[in-house]
């Protein structure tokens, strides 16, 4: 299911199957301006959650387990566009999920309530203090709140923790503080994940995600040559807007269409045989015959095969080709194919 346009407020619930099931539905809110009375006895995190990795799931999984002592709902407050897409855009912050991606990842952690709220420059300038009271204890109505450990929150980032800590002591509130999560010696987190994803090691970033990385995007004509010179009919994809692109190579992926996932091979880069200047991302389906124009692709990085190069013939290009079809089919072959998402 695709839900970039998801409506204001619903009930989201995914499908069960053999990879799992969502024991409850989960209620969205698109502003904390439709929360007109407070919610019950809410244990709240607070983030951005950009490519909600293995430790932003530590803190949800913190969330339910406190949600359950005090017989609450354990909610999510995050923010959309990402804080620093307007508040630095200098930046250029590339996302490992989109709003809709985030979305659907946590609909399947089995929280109860999601708010979305729109980051404006007004709601940026808001005090901490003020955050805190309007949002978090009138409207909101918190029991508690679980943070990770570099928290930060309010007008130019002047909230940390121990204000929040002194605030919750005022209005009534525990505030608890989930340390770092390391794996393999390394603190798991959205920088460590891009900075892997960037290089081409998808492999290796799945270990902190928790899943194969995943773009979306719309299939759309290219150069139309995989078929005609060929014999590989490629999908050309124009990806979601500020999603990150893995650094250049040709991978071994899933390809989900339709909610039916595909083996497929996919390069990224410019096809130097062929001195492209644009960079693109292509995927070949495997054991695939259809126009799919237009449709909407999810791609699902599960390693990188090789680096790009220029090859001195079409022949010499093909053959490559059929080697990296072949090491696809088995690497892809031996892993789970994962969760539908659109």
């Amino acid at each position: 299911m695709h839900i970039d346009n998801y409506p204001g407020r619903k009930n989201y619930e995914t499908k069960s199957g053999k990879h799992g099931v969502l024991r409850q539905s989960m209620i969205i809110y698109r502003n904390l301006a439709e929360i007109t009375q407070p919610l019950r006895r809410p244990v709240i995190t607070i983030g951005n959650f950009d490519g909600v990795h293995l430790g932003h799931q530590t803190l949800f999984q913190k969330v339910q387990e406190r949600a359950r002592a005090v017989a609450g709902q354990g909610v999510v407050l995050t923010f959309d566009p990402h804080p620093i897409k307007l508040m630095r855009p200098e930046k250029q912050l590339p996302l490992l999920t989109t709003t809709a991606q985030k979305v659907k990842i946590l609909s399947t952690l089995g929280l109860e309530v999601l708010i979305v709220h729109p980051f404006t420059a007004e709601f940026g300038a808001l005090p901490a203090r003020d955050f805190v009271q309007e949002y978090l204890v009138r409207r909101l109505g918190v029991q508690e709140v679980v943070i990770g450990h570099d928290y930060r929150f309010g007008r130019r980032r002047e909230g940390n923790i121990a204000l929040l800590q002194a605030l919750g002591a005022e209005f009534g509130f525990p505030v608890h503080v989930v340390d770092a999560i390391q794996i393999d010696g390394q603190v798991v987190s959205s920088t460590l994940i891009r900075t892997l994803i960037q290089q081409g090691q998808v492999h290796e970033a799945q270990t902190f995600l928790g899943r194969p990385y995943e773009v979306t995007g719309t299939v759309v004509p290219g150069y139309g040559r995989g078929a005609r010179l060929l014999g590989f009919p490629t999908a050309n994809i124009a990806l979601d807007n500020g999603l990150l692109m893995p650094g250049s190579g040709i991978y071994a992926v899933w390809a989900e269409l339709n909610g039916r996932m595909y083996s497929a091979v996919a390069n990224i880069g410019t096809c130097p045989t062929f001195d492209n200047e644009k960079l693109s991302l292509e995927v070949y389906i495997l054991d695939f015959d259809e126009d799919i124009y237009g449709a909407r692709l999810a791609v699902r990085f599960v390693q990188r095969l090789r680096d790009e190069h220029r090859f001195p013939d079409i022949p010499a290009l093909v053959t490559q080709i059929k080697k990296d079809v072949a090491a696809a089919r088995q690497i892809v072959g031996l892993a789970n194919p994962p969760l539908a998402s659109l």
